[in-house]
């Protein structure tokens, strides 16, 4: 499971080098390595792999440019590997939740009040009514990981509370 990431709120204008650098160094760039080290035991053991990406990768949201594009490849580089590793007897699945209830938005500096309205908003973003659980995505990725989906490879599984149907709001 790769399931590192970093945000960071900025839009085209704001988004330096470093910053842009830094986006694709932890949310593509160590998923990308990681599973190229993980490849000789996960072809022995005919291993699943899951990423942890976002409902930003496919979808578009102002104020994310640089944690977007990053999600967006790593959607791609789910899908490539897929391709490449199936038949190896390797599976490669990624996860795009929505807003979940975590410590990423604090870890880029939200304070708590910006949290609180943001996680109150997501009661109007997302059309079951709520910010998602870590528990609720963990049960998908050990499904995915699991036996049970041996079928599935390639698959990038929005789990946002709807978000995905909506338009950016």
């Amino acid at each position: 499971m790769n399931a590192a990431g970093i945000i960071a709120m900025s839009d085209l204008a704001r988004t330096d080098d470093a910053l842009w650098d830094r986006m694709l160094a932890v949310n593509l760039r160590a998923p990308f390595r990681l599973l190229r080290a993980a490849l000789p035991a996960l072809e022995a053991r005919r291993g699943a792999v899951v990423n942890v990406s976002s409902i930003a990768g496919p979808r578009s949201f102002p104020g994310i440019l640089a944690y977007s594009v990053s999600k967006a490849g790593l959607d791609q580089l789910t899908r490539c590997a897929a391709i490449e590793l199936a038949p190896r007897g390797v599976r490669v699945n990624a996860v795009d939740p929505g807003v979940v209830v975590t410590e990423l938005h604090r870890r880029a500096g939200m304070a708590e009040g910006a949290y609180a309205a943001f996680l109150e908003r997501s009661k109007e973003t997302h059309p079951l009514g709520r910010a998602g659980r870590a528990e609720e995505i963990a049960e998908l990725v050990l499904f995915l990981g699991s036996e049970r989906a041996g079928w599935i490879t390639g698959e990038t599984i929005a789990i946002d509370g709807g978000r995905h149907l909506t338009c950016a709001r």
